[in-house]
């Protein structure tokens, strides 16, 4: 089954023969430049006694799981609440996005894939780390690792095995492939028991691996409704 949904986005977007120069400049030219830049930046900080490195590191944490995806958690909690915008994310999720003031960082289009009781999404970029920035932060170390990227294609139910969490046989599960120009945003299912929250309150449930496919939003169990 995972390599059938693998061919069809394969046949849905064109495969990658196409977009290989696409991923190679944009890996190159954009993300490691920008490393490059923080890195510098970093050495001559520390060098000079401005910045413990120590804090850095919560810094960067600090992006990677909590200010970059609270982005993401609000695009979602909306959509979980108000119907019309969750029509608008589904149809074309760039525009939707960006009304809530959330843009890609060189116009990428986003697009977002919904799961249901029927199919989960999960996202990997087999070329490099292509990641939807703008409502996910920084990409996790393991999204750029080689074992995801590929194992993702191959078995993505052991990947979300590794994960901590089996789904149904009868679940269907899509690998959506992003590049330099697609990135995705999957759309977690609301939990059940969260009837009249807010979308403050739903958005402190959804988390980055939510977004991703590798994980699910938080329980509702002893958070005030």
């Amino acid at each position: 089954m995972s390599g059938h949904n693998h061919d069809d986005h394969h046949h849905d977007h064109g495969g990658h023969s196409h977009g290989h120069d696409h991923h190679h400049d944009h890996d190159h030219s954009d993300l490691s430049e920008t490393e490059l830049r923080v890195r510098a930046l970093e050495s001559v900080l520390t060098e000079k006694g401005y910045v413990d490195p120590a804090a850095l590191d919560v810094l960067i944490e600090t992006y990677e799981t909590k200010v970059g995806p609270r982005n993401g958690a609000r695009v979602i909690a909306k959509a979980w609440s108000d119907p019309a915008y969750r029509a608008r994310l589904l149809k074309d999720a760039t525009p939707a996005i960006a009304e809530l003031g959330y843009a890609g960082r060189q116009g990428e289009h986003i697009v977002a894939v919904e799961n249901t009781a029927q199919r989960h999404n999960m996202v990997v970029c087999t070329l490099c780390s292509c990641y939807p920035w703008s409502v996910l932060g920084l990409p996790p170390v393991w999204y750029k690792a080689a074992p995801y990227r590929s194992r993702a294609v191959i078995d993505p139910r052991s990947v979300l095995r590794d994960f901590g969490f089996e789904l149904p046989a009868e679940t269907e599960i899509r690998v959506w492939d992003s590049t330099a120009e697609i990135r995705y945003l999957v759309v977690p299912q609301r939990p059940a028991g969260t009837e009249g929250w807010s979308e403050e309150q739903l958005a402190d449930l959804v988390t980055r691996d939510s977004m991703i496919g590798t994980g699910f939003p938080k329980s509702p169990e002893g958070k005030d409704a």
